[in-house]
Protein backbone atom coordinates (compact mmCIF):
# COMPACT_ATOMS: atom_id res chain seq x y z
CA UNK A 1 0.00 0.00 0.00
CA UNK A 2 1.52 3.39 -0.82
CA UNK A 3 1.90 5.75 2.28
CA UNK A 4 -1.15 7.76 3.22
CA UNK A 5 -0.38 11.55 1.77
CA UNK A 6 -0.53 14.44 3.99
CA UNK A 7 -3.92 15.06 5.97
CA UNK A 8 -6.02 18.55 4.92
CA UNK A 9 -6.48 20.49 7.65
CA UNK A 10 -9.99 21.70 7.81
CA UNK A 11 -11.04 24.79 9.53
CA UNK A 12 -13.93 24.04 12.65
CA UNK A 13 -15.46 26.83 10.67
CA UNK A 14 -14.67 29.77 8.45
CA UNK A 15 -13.94 33.00 8.96
CA UNK A 16 -15.53 35.86 6.92
CA UNK A 17 -13.42 38.72 5.64
CA UNK A 18 -13.93 41.65 8.14
CA UNK A 19 -14.01 44.87 7.28
CA UNK A 20 -15.30 48.65 8.20
CA UNK A 21 -13.81 50.76 11.18
CA UNK A 22 -14.61 48.38 14.28
CA UNK A 23 -13.85 45.01 13.03
CA UNK A 24 -15.38 42.65 15.50
CA UNK A 25 -14.50 38.61 15.05
CA UNK A 26 -16.95 37.53 12.32
CA UNK A 27 -19.22 40.47 12.37
CA UNK A 28 -18.57 43.80 9.63
CA UNK A 29 -19.41 47.25 12.04
CA UNK A 30 -18.72 49.71 9.40
CA UNK A 31 -19.63 53.35 8.34
CA UNK A 32 -23.10 52.56 7.92
CA UNK A 33 -23.57 50.78 10.39
CA UNK A 34 -22.62 53.43 13.02
CA UNK A 35 -24.05 56.11 11.11
CA UNK A 36 -27.96 53.74 11.26
CA UNK A 37 -27.10 53.19 15.00
CA UNK A 38 -26.56 56.83 15.98
CA UNK A 39 -29.80 58.23 13.09
CA UNK A 40 -31.91 55.55 15.69
CA UNK A 41 -30.68 56.89 18.24
CA UNK A 42 -31.57 60.46 17.50
CA UNK A 43 -34.84 59.12 16.69
CA UNK A 44 -35.29 57.71 19.57
CA UNK A 45 -34.13 60.49 21.99
CA UNK A 46 -36.22 63.23 19.94
CA UNK A 47 -39.63 60.64 20.53
CA UNK A 48 -38.63 60.94 24.10
CA UNK A 49 -38.50 64.84 23.97
CA UNK A 50 -42.38 64.88 22.45
CA UNK A 51 -43.52 62.35 25.07
CA UNK A 52 -42.00 63.66 27.73
CA UNK A 53 -43.76 65.08 30.23
CA UNK A 54 -47.10 63.98 28.89
CA UNK A 55 -49.79 60.93 29.45
CA UNK A 56 -48.74 59.27 25.89
CA UNK A 57 -45.24 58.65 27.83
CA UNK A 58 -47.01 56.36 30.05
CA UNK A 59 -49.22 54.43 27.34
CA UNK A 60 -45.85 54.23 25.78
CA UNK A 61 -44.52 52.32 28.38
CA UNK A 62 -47.54 50.28 29.04
CA UNK A 63 -47.94 49.23 25.40
CA UNK A 64 -44.00 47.88 25.45
CA UNK A 65 -44.87 46.25 28.64
CA UNK A 66 -47.28 44.43 26.86
CA UNK A 67 -45.43 43.52 24.45
CA UNK A 68 -42.42 42.43 26.94
CA UNK A 69 -45.28 40.45 28.15
CA UNK A 70 -46.27 38.88 25.02
CA UNK A 71 -42.67 37.43 23.97
CA UNK A 72 -42.19 36.00 27.33
CA UNK A 73 -45.38 34.15 27.55
CA UNK A 74 -44.69 33.23 23.49
CA UNK A 75 -41.03 31.88 24.43
CA UNK A 76 -42.51 29.73 27.82
CA UNK A 77 -45.46 28.00 25.08
CA UNK A 78 -48.29 29.34 27.39
CA UNK A 79 -50.57 29.13 23.56
CA UNK A 80 -53.85 30.47 25.38
CA UNK A 81 -52.31 33.95 26.82
CA UNK A 82 -49.78 33.87 23.49
CA UNK A 83 -53.09 33.83 21.42
CA UNK A 84 -55.02 36.89 23.27
CA UNK A 85 -51.73 38.69 23.77
CA UNK A 86 -50.95 38.09 19.90
CA UNK A 87 -54.37 39.56 19.09
CA UNK A 88 -53.01 43.03 20.17
CA UNK A 89 -49.68 42.84 18.74
CA UNK A 90 -51.78 42.17 15.22
CA UNK A 91 -53.07 45.75 15.42
CA UNK A 92 -50.07 47.25 16.66
CA UNK A 93 -49.69 50.37 14.07
CA UNK A 94 -52.76 50.64 14.16
CA UNK A 95 -53.51 51.00 18.13
CA UNK A 96 -50.18 53.19 17.97
CA UNK A 97 -51.86 55.98 15.40
CA UNK A 98 -54.96 56.17 17.47
CA UNK A 99 -52.82 56.39 20.51
CA UNK A 100 -50.10 58.87 19.60
CA UNK A 101 -52.06 60.67 17.03
CA UNK A 102 -51.03 63.95 18.50
CA UNK A 103 -47.76 62.94 18.98
CA UNK A 104 -47.13 62.21 15.81
CA UNK A 105 -48.60 65.33 13.94
CA UNK A 106 -46.15 66.87 16.33
CA UNK A 107 -43.33 64.91 15.00
CA UNK A 108 -44.31 65.11 11.59
CA UNK A 109 -44.87 69.38 12.06
CA UNK A 110 -41.03 69.52 13.66
CA UNK A 111 -39.94 67.40 10.75
CA UNK A 112 -41.44 69.68 8.01
CA UNK A 113 -40.08 72.86 10.14
CA UNK A 114 -36.74 71.80 9.55
CA UNK A 115 -36.65 70.87 6.07
CA UNK A 116 -34.84 73.11 3.35
CA UNK A 117 -38.36 73.83 1.82
CA UNK A 118 -39.65 75.08 4.98
CA UNK A 119 -36.98 77.54 5.36
CA UNK A 120 -37.60 78.65 1.80
CA UNK A 121 -41.14 78.93 1.97
CA UNK A 122 -40.65 81.37 4.79
CA UNK A 123 -37.68 83.15 3.44
CA UNK A 124 -40.17 83.64 0.05
CA UNK A 125 -43.87 84.34 1.62
CA UNK A 126 -42.68 85.28 5.09
CA UNK A 127 -41.83 89.33 4.08
CA UNK A 128 -45.94 89.10 2.74
CA UNK A 129 -47.28 88.16 6.03
CA UNK A 130 -45.24 90.97 7.73
CA UNK A 131 -46.49 93.93 5.71
CA UNK A 132 -50.04 92.06 6.07
CA UNK A 133 -49.50 92.39 9.97
CA UNK A 134 -48.97 94.86 12.44
CA UNK A 135 -48.34 93.42 15.84
CA UNK A 136 -49.18 97.19 17.55
CA UNK A 137 -53.32 96.67 17.91
CA UNK A 138 -52.80 93.32 20.01
CA UNK A 139 -49.98 94.71 22.14
CA UNK A 140 -51.90 97.63 22.92
CA UNK A 141 -55.44 95.65 23.14
CA UNK A 142 -53.92 93.40 25.62
CA UNK A 143 -52.34 96.48 27.85
CA UNK A 144 -55.70 97.88 27.95
CA UNK A 145 -57.60 94.46 28.47
CA UNK A 146 -54.93 93.54 31.33
CA UNK A 147 -55.45 96.92 33.22
CA UNK A 148 -59.01 95.67 33.34
CA UNK A 149 -57.95 92.56 34.35
CA UNK A 150 -60.03 91.07 31.14
CA UNK A 151 -59.25 87.63 29.60
CA UNK A 152 -58.45 87.04 26.11
CA UNK A 153 -57.20 84.52 23.98
CA UNK A 154 -55.49 85.28 20.42
CA UNK A 155 -53.90 82.92 18.11
CA UNK A 156 -51.86 83.88 15.56
CA UNK A 157 -51.16 81.71 12.27
CA UNK A 158 -48.23 80.37 10.65
CA UNK A 159 -47.35 77.32 8.83
CA UNK A 160 -49.86 75.27 10.32
CA UNK A 161 -53.54 75.58 9.03
CA UNK A 162 -56.68 76.67 11.83
CA UNK A 163 -58.93 76.76 9.61
CA UNK A 164 -60.62 74.20 11.88
CA UNK A 165 -60.63 75.58 15.14
CA UNK A 166 -61.84 78.71 12.95
CA UNK A 167 -64.75 76.73 11.62
CA UNK A 168 -65.61 75.99 15.96
CA UNK A 169 -66.40 79.63 15.65
CA UNK A 170 -67.83 82.87 14.42
CA UNK A 171 -66.53 83.78 11.22
CA UNK A 172 -65.12 87.29 11.13
CA UNK A 173 -62.82 88.18 8.36
CA UNK A 174 -62.49 91.41 9.74
CA UNK A 175 -59.14 93.97 9.66
CA UNK A 176 -57.19 94.25 12.75
CA UNK A 177 -57.53 97.23 14.89
CA UNK A 178 -57.61 97.61 18.62
CA UNK A 179 -61.72 98.79 19.29
CA UNK A 180 -62.48 95.58 17.20
CA UNK A 181 -60.37 93.50 19.56
CA UNK A 182 -61.16 95.51 22.65
CA UNK A 183 -65.20 94.65 21.75
CA UNK A 184 -64.42 90.76 21.24
CA UNK A 185 -63.06 90.14 24.50
CA UNK A 186 -65.56 92.61 26.40
CA UNK A 187 -67.36 91.06 29.08
CA UNK A 188 -70.55 91.16 27.94
CA UNK A 189 -69.86 90.34 24.65
CA UNK A 190 -70.95 87.15 23.06
CA UNK A 191 -68.02 86.47 21.70
CA UNK A 192 -65.91 86.72 24.28
CA UNK A 193 -65.63 83.33 25.64
CA UNK A 194 -63.59 81.42 23.21
CA UNK A 195 -60.10 82.54 21.13
CA UNK A 196 -60.13 84.81 18.01
CA UNK A 197 -57.70 83.50 15.30
CA UNK A 198 -55.32 85.93 13.09
CA UNK A 199 -54.41 84.16 9.71
CA UNK A 200 -53.17 86.54 6.39
CA UNK A 201 -53.38 89.74 8.41
CA UNK A 202 -57.09 89.27 9.57
CA UNK A 203 -59.23 88.46 12.53
CA UNK A 204 -60.15 85.45 10.91
CA UNK A 205 -62.59 84.10 13.51
CA UNK A 206 -63.83 84.58 17.20
CA UNK A 207 -65.52 82.19 20.24
CA UNK A 208 -63.31 79.48 18.85
CA UNK A 209 -62.80 76.33 20.82
CA UNK A 210 -58.85 75.11 21.35
CA UNK A 211 -57.59 71.97 22.39
CA UNK A 212 -56.84 72.03 26.37
CA UNK A 213 -53.05 70.42 27.02
CA UNK A 214 -53.76 67.04 29.04
CA UNK A 215 -49.54 67.27 30.12
CA UNK A 216 -49.61 67.12 33.69
CA UNK A 217 -46.42 69.48 34.42
CA UNK A 218 -48.34 71.91 33.49
CA UNK A 219 -48.40 74.26 36.62
CA UNK A 220 -51.90 74.45 38.95
CA UNK A 221 -51.59 78.31 38.44
CA UNK A 222 -52.76 78.38 35.11
CA UNK A 223 -56.15 78.03 34.47
CA UNK A 224 -58.12 76.53 31.10
CA UNK A 225 -57.17 79.77 29.24
CA UNK A 226 -53.65 78.81 29.58
CA UNK A 227 -54.32 74.97 29.25
CA UNK A 228 -56.09 75.94 25.58
CA UNK A 229 -53.11 77.92 24.41
CA UNK A 230 -50.75 75.42 25.34
CA UNK A 231 -52.80 72.66 23.95
CA UNK A 232 -53.06 74.51 20.45
CA UNK A 233 -49.03 75.21 20.64
CA UNK A 234 -48.52 71.46 21.22
CA UNK A 235 -49.42 70.48 17.68
CA UNK A 236 -49.47 73.88 15.48
CA UNK A 237 -46.62 76.46 15.17
CA UNK A 238 -49.15 79.23 15.96
CA UNK A 239 -48.02 81.87 18.72
CA UNK A 240 -50.69 82.47 21.62
CA UNK A 241 -51.05 86.01 23.36
CA UNK A 242 -53.09 85.06 26.37
CA UNK A 243 -54.13 87.93 29.08
CA UNK A 244 -55.41 86.61 32.34
CA UNK A 245 -58.78 87.36 33.94
CA UNK A 246 -57.45 86.41 37.61
CA UNK A 247 -53.73 88.15 37.29
CA UNK A 248 -54.19 90.62 34.45
CA UNK A 249 -50.52 89.21 33.16
CA UNK A 250 -50.24 89.00 30.23
CA UNK A 251 -47.83 85.73 28.32
CA UNK A 252 -46.71 84.52 25.35
CA UNK A 253 -47.50 80.50 24.28
CA UNK A 254 -45.06 79.25 21.95
CA UNK A 255 -43.92 75.25 21.23
CA UNK A 256 -45.88 74.18 24.29
CA UNK A 257 -44.02 77.14 26.32
CA UNK A 258 -45.38 79.84 28.18
CA UNK A 259 -43.82 83.15 29.27
CA UNK A 260 -45.63 85.30 31.79
CA UNK A 261 -45.64 88.36 33.34
CA UNK A 262 -44.21 90.04 29.82
CA UNK A 263 -44.93 94.09 29.89
CA UNK A 264 -46.00 95.73 27.06
CA UNK A 265 -42.61 96.57 25.53
CA UNK A 266 -41.31 93.12 25.80
CA UNK A 267 -44.29 91.50 24.62
CA UNK A 268 -43.95 93.53 21.27
CA UNK A 269 -40.66 92.62 20.23
CA UNK A 270 -40.65 89.26 20.97
CA UNK A 271 -44.17 89.09 19.41
CA UNK A 272 -42.46 90.77 16.28
CA UNK A 273 -39.89 88.41 16.37
CA UNK A 274 -41.54 84.89 16.42
CA UNK A 275 -44.10 86.22 13.54
CA UNK A 276 -41.04 87.74 11.60
CA UNK A 277 -42.66 91.56 11.47
CA UNK A 278 -40.37 94.25 11.80
CA UNK A 279 -41.52 96.15 14.80
CA UNK A 280 -38.95 99.00 14.85
CA UNK A 281 -41.41 100.84 16.35
CA UNK A 282 -42.37 98.99 19.69
CA UNK A 283 -39.20 99.46 21.53
CA UNK A 284 -36.57 97.28 22.84
CA UNK A 285 -36.10 93.97 23.46
CA UNK A 286 -35.79 93.30 27.13
CA UNK A 287 -35.63 90.28 29.13
CA UNK A 288 -38.68 87.39 28.90
CA UNK A 289 -40.14 85.99 31.98
CA UNK A 290 -38.97 82.60 32.39
CA UNK A 291 -40.96 79.55 30.70
CA UNK A 292 -43.05 77.62 32.80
Amino acid sequence: MPPPGPRAIIPPFSVLPVSGPFPVDFLRFGWTDAADVLLVAVLLYQLYKLLRGSVALSVAVGWASLYLLYLVVKALGMELLTTILGEFMSVGVLATIILFQQEIRRFLLTVGQATAFERVRRWRWGSNAAELLAVEPFVEAAKSLSNKYTGALICFSQASDLSAYAESGDCLDAEVSKRLLLSIFNKTSPLHDGAVIVANGRLQAARCILPVSDNPAVPAALGLRHRAAIGLTEITDAVVLVVSEETGQMSLVRRGEVYRGLDAPTLAARLGEWLGVDNRSAGQPVSVATAT
